[in-house]
């Protein structure tokens, strides 16, 4: 097991929560504590860098979810950076790829 690590880094546009390791049963809380615990405002976006993500399940999934309707519910957007490939087939297969908006690593 890889324990969870989130960085959080403010920026000018909004805060970035880097996220390495396993997002599962175990681990999400940490991440669902984080994300609503910031503060949002209205026109920032939140984005949740998964770069260094190993593995996600579906408690994972639904803690970036409950991100996302945080961030909506400050009227702030959020974005999903660097998405694994293995989270990308999920995320694509129950349609949250239309739910979120996904930037690659590649993006700036």
């Amino acid at each position: 097991m890889n324990p969870l690590h989130i960085t959080r880094v403010a920026t000018a546009t909004g805060p970035v929560l880097r996220v390495a390791g396993e997002l599962d049963y175990d681990q999400a809380a940490a991440l669902r504590h984080e994300a609503e615990q910031l503060p949002l405002a209205p026109g920032q976006c939140l984005v949740v860098d998964l770069a260094g993500l190993r593995f996600c399940d579906s408690t994972g999934i639904s803690t970036l979810l409950a991100a996302r309707r945080h961030a909506h519910a400050s009227g702030a957007d959020i974005v999903l950076h660097a998405v694994p490939p293995n989270l990308m087939r999920i995320l694509t297969l129950v349609g949250l790829d239309q739910v979120f908006t996904i930037r690659s690593a590649d993006a700036v």
